[in-house]
């Protein structure tokens, strides 16, 4: 039966997780406003809740045959996430013991006893690699070094661990680290730039299978043999391919490829070398989970009319099914969300992509407009289900998303064309945008306004305060407001891998001086909001205090909201309604729709 929806309350399900008996499956889900662990009957139903903690949960994972779970929680958004073992009919069990610091999981052992996990507990800068035996809960460090380590796969035999260290946000290198004696055969040394990413062991153990985009712009799937460390494209297109998972059987993978924004979800048969591609609505694919036979593959999936929920193809048959159910959007609204990807010329001759939603049940021009900048900048805008922009489009304005340079999809070259001193291109970008925007006849010039979070706030803020004549007003989420002093107070592990997107302040914080907004707000025109969760540990709430404070100063109208019990992200549903209320609120007070 459809429902009236409130566009503010939309719950999201990810993560799924078929039990090791393939009977249930779990998944992450705010149902009650926080995210929780839920399970499904393997057939749907009505989902049960698991977990009752009073923080996120940020991860989830079986271990082995085991029905034991590991499980991963922050505190109010900080991040510095801590690992507890689930058992079943009993309370979560804590693992680590250092909630000021972060472990990221690395997997069990074959037999189910150990587990690996790395934490940046030995200096807040670097990540060692650690084991945890879990009938002692004693772990030990088995690598340490002066960087970002993680471990991605145990091998077959439990004697070794897949290492990867991370040099940049873009480039990686893959090793081996035998158990025992703490020493790394580092597999891919290599020149440039390259990624590896979603790594499997094949069923002879003689090679990973992974996706990586070395020696080309896109990633590609492809085997590395740990002999010689050479690499073997399975398959290669001029998109990147995504959340590669591999079947029990290991004869089985699958993953999908991003294709301008829009996911192709695809099966390779290892046995028979047939790949062969699901039917599915527009949108994003993730999360990909096989079951324990092999026969179903479980994900998430967010199309522009489609909430993100848990779907399930069994591989006998091309046509998924939804498993969770939120209620139906209606035809009137998914036709409404119904997208152009467009692309449009900017600043020096490059076309930039985008997406443009209209809203087709309006047909007084000319409307408002919304430009919505994602973060990253090593992100890209998707074709997925927004609530905000949902709401946006059913009032009457046009939302246009771009992705201007630097973002990811388009190849490793396009990514680093924002890098250090060219910050101000993809500002530029956004400017070419908001011209093309007028020019193409349904948006009022007078009433174009700019959206972003994290990065995509610099961007709005850069934006007013280097362009102030183009924009009716700004929205600012955790944005950065100084590149200077972001760099000097994000969390210390990652200030160097920043630093090789935006630059150092030794080499570079001349120019950041001359370009950061908090030194140029006198010459915003607009109303600007600023959102900012206090425990943000990769951009600290300092930059939004800075920014509003300079502006209360010259009396200028800003809003500015905070929230305690949030970080980087806004994830509690109370403070999402909260935000999305005022955000709605401000923009129709700007653009007359109240």
């Amino acid at each position: 039966m459809k429902r009236e929806y409130n566009y503010f309350q939309e719950p999201t399900a990810s993560n799924p997780a078929y039990a090791p008996d393939g009977k249930k499956l779990r998944f992450i889900a705010d149902y009650d406003g926080q995210p929780q662990i839920w399970e499904l009957d393997g057939e749907g139903g009505k989902p049960v809740k698991i977990t009752f903690s009073k923080e996120r949960i940020t991860l989830f994972k079986f271990i082995g045959n085991s029905g034991m779970a590991i499980l991963g929680m922050d505190a109010d958004g900080d991040e510095k996430q801590q690992l507890f073992l689930l058992k079943q009919g009993a309370e979560p069990l804590p693992l680590t013991d250092d909630p000021q610091h972060v472990h990221h999981y690395g997997g069990a052992s074959p037999d189910g006893r150990w587990i690996a996990w790395s934490s940046n507990r030995r200096n807040p800068a670097f990540f060692d690699i650690y084991i945890q035996n879990l009938a002692s809960l004693q772990h030990y460090p088995v690598f340490i070094g002066d960087g970002t380590y993680e471990s991605i796969a145990w091998s077959l035999d439990g004697k070794e661990l897949i290492l990867r260290h991370t040099n940049s946000p873009q480039d990686h290198d893959i090793g081996v680290l035998n158990i025992s004696t703490g020493k790394v055969r580092w597999l891919t040394l290599h020149k440039g730039e390259a990624g590896f990413k979603s790594v499997h062991f094949s069923r002879d153990a003689s090679k990973l299978y992974l996706l990586t985009n070395i020696g080309r712009e896109f990633y590609g799937l492809a085997s590395l043999s740990l002999a010689s460390g050479e690499v073997s494209w399975l398959c290669r297109d001029p998109w990147d391919y995504e959340g590669l998972v591999m079947n029990k059987e290991k004869t089985k993978l699958a993953f999908s490829v991003n294709e301008g924004g829009v996911s192709r979800g695809v099966i390779a048969d290892l046995l028979s070398g047939r790949f062969y591609t699901w039917d599915t609505p527009v949108g994003v694919i993730s999360d990909l989970s096989f079951s324990s036979d092999g026969k179903k593959l479980a994900y998430a999936f967010s199309g522009p009319g489609f909430p993100q929920e848990i779907w399930r193809l069994k591989l006998s048959e091309a046509t998924p099914d939804r498993l969770t159910d939120f209620g139906e959007l209606g035809e009137d609204v998914r036709k409404e969300l119904e997208h152009e990807m467009i692309s449009y010329r900017t600043f020096d001759g490059m076309e930039v992509p985008a997406f443009l939603y209209r809203p087709s049940s309006i047909i007084q021009e000319p409307l408002p407009a919304v430009i919505y900048l994602h973060g990253g900048p090593e992100s890209q805008s998707r074709a997925s289900y927004s609530s905000f922009v949902t709401y946006l489009v059913r009032k009457g304005y046009v939302v246009c998303a771009p992705n201007f340079r630097g973002s990811t999809g388009y190849g490793k070259s396009y990514t680093h064309l924002d890098d250090g001193r060219k910050r101000m291109n993809a500002v530029s970008d956004i400017v070419f945008l908001a011209e093309w925007l007028k020019s193409e006849g349904s948006t009022d010039p007078a009433r174009i306004s700019l959206l972003g979070g994290s990065y995509g706030g610099f961007l709005v803020l850069a934006a007013l305060t280097h362009y102030p004549q183009l924009w009716a007003s700004g929205i600012s989420i955790v944005g950065i407001s100084s590149i200077r002093s972001f760099l000097e107070n994000t969390s210390p592990w990652r200030r160097r891998h920043r630093e090789a997107e935006y630059g150092t302040v030794e080499r570079d914080g001349d120019f950041f001086d001359r370009i950061d907004p908090v030194h140029h707000t006198d010459r915003i025109r607009s109303p600007l909001m600023l959102i900012h969760g206090a425990n943000d540990p990769r951009v600290p709430i300092g930059e939004s205090e800075q920014m509003a404070a300079k502006l209360r100063a010259r009396h200028h109208p800003v809003t500015y909201i905070r929230f305690e019990d949030e970080g980087h992200s806004l994830l509690k549903m109370k403070n999402k309604v909260t935000a999305y209320s005022k955000m709605g609120a401000f923009l129709e007070r700007i653009n007359g729709l109240q």
